[in-house]
């Protein structure tokens, strides 16, 4: 009886040790973004608009593995705060661009450091192993 439902024990499930491990990391963030008013979903967005500095929602959607509905309320939020700004794009109007401001750029420099604090928490893991550890999701995210 036992062996008819192995496959529903929590141990043998891929998703949840990467779901627990995923929950851990973001709220290793939170004592660092919570000071900028920031969630660790703000804050990977922000990396990509200081990385592209222009990009469209479609875009940053697609690169954040995030849907419009995800998007839409933090962009909101940004715009109201200053750190972007949303324009209808010249070539097709049905396409909002967003485009990181002097103010959302300042707050590049508050954050610098955040990589390297998370590193020193993951203790765990060897250089060897993380760098695994990313080719091996990032190989799972790319996967269609």
């Amino acid at each position: 009886m036992a062996q008819e439902y192995e496959q529903l024990l929590l141990k043998n499930q891929l998703c949840f040790p990467l779901y627990a491990c995923g929950r851990k990391i973001v709220s290793a963030y939170t004592p660092y973004l919570k000071p900028l008013g920031l969630t660790y979903t703000q804050y990977v967005a922000l990396m990509v608009l200081w990385e592209k500095e222009s990009v469209n929602v479609g875009q940053l959607g697609s690169i954040l593995h995030l849907d419009a509905g995800t998007l839409t309320p933090l962009l909101k939020r940004f715009e109201k705060d200053g750190y972007i700004t949303r324009e209808r794009s010249k070539e097709d109007e049905r396409v909002t661009v967003l485009s990181v401001t002097a103010k959302g750029n300042a707050l590049k420099k508050k954050c610098k450091d955040i990589p390297q604090k998370i590193a020193e928490t993951t203790d765990a893991l060897t250089k060897e192993d993380a760098a695994k550890l990313y080719k091996l999701l990032y190989k799972f995210l790319e996967e269609k």
